[in-house]
C-alpha cells in the first residue's frame, strides 16, 4: 500500500515542511483506488487533496464544463507558486482539458460513495455551502472551515428534513491573502461566483426556487453575496439568500457573548470560536500545544477584527500586518464544551433562516399571483 498523506488534516507548518516534489493529487469525486493512483504516478507516497464533490459531468450536480474547468485550473495556482512540481488530477469522466504542469489520470471509481438524493423542489430550501482549504495558524488543520460549516449544515438538514436539504460542502473557496502563508488554496473570486451561479441555475432547472448559500470561511462572503445577486437577476422568480458566516446572527451572537473568554479581538481566525468548534468536532486534528494567541490587530474606531466584524470601514490589508502566525484571536482559551454549545446555537439560527426564506418566497409567490406577475415571461439577465 502506498503511503498517503491527507492534506486536509495538515497544519500549514506541516505543508511548508513537505518536499516540493511530493505529488499532490486532486480527486474529481471520491472512491479512487490509492494503489492505482500510486502506480499511475510511479511513486509509493503521495498527498491527496480534498476531493471536489460535484460540478463535473455525471456528478450529483453538473455545471457548465467550462465553468468547472476554470475551478480546477484555478486551484493549482497556489501549489505552483509554492514550488510543488508534481501535480495531478484524477478523474473518471470524459474531461479532456489540459492544465499546464498538471498530470491528468483517468481511473474508475470502484469505491465511490452512493450519490445522495437532491429533491430540488420548492418544499425544501437547498443549503449550498463552501468551506475552504487554508492555513489556520500553527494548531488547526487546513480543513477547519469545511468541518465547521459541514457540521452546521448537517445539523440543519437533520433538524428539519422536510424543509431543507443540503449539497455536499465544497472544500475550496477564495483567499485573497493566499501567498501570505503556506498551504492555502484559492479558486479565484470570479470562478467562485460563476461556479455557484451555475449551481443555482442547475437546481432551478430541476425545479428548486429557494436557496441558502453558506460559508465557513470569511473570504467567501463577498463572493457569495455577488453570486446571490447574479442568481437573483438571472432567475427572477427564485429567492436566494446568504449571510455572514455562521454563529453571527442574533442567536449566535448572544451565545458568543455568553460563553466567550476572550475580549474583542479574540475571535477571527484559528481563534477561540473556531478552535472550540474543532475541539468538539475533530479533537484529534487540534494541536493545542502549538497555539499562539494573536490579538494585536491594528484596530481603530471603524475597523477592527472580531468574529462579527464591526465598524463602517471595509478593507483588506495584508494579513502579515496583524499576525505573524496566521491566527487572529485567542485559540488557547477554547474548550470543546463551548464548541458544542456554539454548534447548537449555529444550527438553531440557521434553522430560523431557512424558515424565513420559506416565508419570504411563499409570500412573494402569493403576491405575484394577486398582481398577475409571471416572471417566466421575462428573459433571463445577469445584470452584469
Amino acid at each position: 500500500m502506498p503511503d498517503v498523506i491527507h492534506y486536509e488534516a495538515l497544519t500549514y507548518p506541516d505543508v511548508a515542511a513537505l518536499r516540493r516534489d511530493m505529488p499532490l493529487v486532486l480527486p474529481i469525486g471520491d472512491g479512487y483506488d490509492h494503489n492505482e493512483i500510486a502506480a499511475a504516478l510511479g511513486v509509493d507516497e503521495f498527498c491527496v487533496l480534498p476531493a471536489l464533490p460535484y460540478g463535473w459531468q455525471g456528478s450529483l450536480l453538473e455545471v457548465q464544463p467550462e465553468t468547472f474547468a476554470r475551478v480546477v485550473k484555478g486551484l493549482w495556482q497556489g501549489p505552483k507558486e509554492e514550488g510543488f512540481t508534481r501535480l495531478a488530477v484524477v478523474h473518471a469522466g470524459p474531461e479532456q482539458w489540459q492544465i499546464d504542469g498538471v498530470t491528468r489520470i483517468k481511473l474508475g471509481r470502484p469505491h465511490a460513495a452512493p450519490t445522495p438524493t437532491v429533491y430540488a423542489t420548492p418544499q425544501r430550501v437547498v443549503l449550498i455551502a463552501a468551506g475552504h482549504t487554508e492555513q489556520h495558524g500553527y494548531h488547526l488543520p487546513m480543513n477547519t472551515d469545511t468541518v465547521i460549516i459541514g457540521a452546521i449544515m448537517e445539523g440543519v438538514a437533520k433538524a428539519i428534513p422536510g424543509e431543507a436539504e443540503m449539497l455536499p460542502v465544497y472544500p475550496y473557496g477564495v483567499s485573497m491573502f493566499r501567498s501570505s502563508y503556506s498551504g492555502t488554496f484559492t479558486m479565484g473570486g470570479r470562478a467562485f461566483e460563476d461556479f455557484f451561479v451555475d449551481v443555482v441555475s442547475a437546481l432551478v432547472a430541476r425545479g428548486a426556487d429557494r436557496f441558502y448559500l453558506n460559508s465557513g470561511h470569511g473570504g467567501n462572503g463577498s463572493f457569495f453575496h455577488n453570486a446571490v445577486k447574479y442568481a437573483g437577476n438571472l432567475h427572477r422568480g427564485i429567492f436566494a439568500a446568504t449571510t455572514w458566516l455562521h454563529t453571527s446572527s442574533k442567536i449566535g451572537a448572544e451565545a458568543i457573548e455568553e460563553l466567550r473568554t476572550s475580549a474583542i479581538g479574540g475571535m477571527g481566525h484559528a481563534c477561540e470560536l473556531e478552535t472550540a468548534y474543532l475541539l468538539h468536532l475533530r479533537p484529534e486534528l487540534c494541536h493545542m500545544d502549538r497555539v499562539v494567541d494573536e490579538i494585536d490587530f491594528i484596530a481603530t474606531e471603524n475597523y477592527y477584527m472580531d468574529w462579527i466584524e464591526g465598524g463602517s470601514l471595509i478593507a483588506s490589508p495584508p494579513w502579515e500586518d496583524d499576525t505573524a502566525t496566521g491566527s487572529y484571536g485567542a485559540g488557547s482559551v477554547a474548550t470543546a464544551e463551548k464548541g458544542r454549545l456554539w454548534l447548537q446555537a449555529a444550527v438553531e439560527e440557521k434553522v430560523g433562516h431557512v424558515r424565513e426564506i420559506h416565508q419570504q418566497q411563499d409570500r412573494r409567490i402569493a403576491r405575484r399571483k394577486q398582481r398577475g406577475i409571471d416572471y417566466s415571461k421575462y428573459p433571463p439577465t445577469t445584470g452584469a
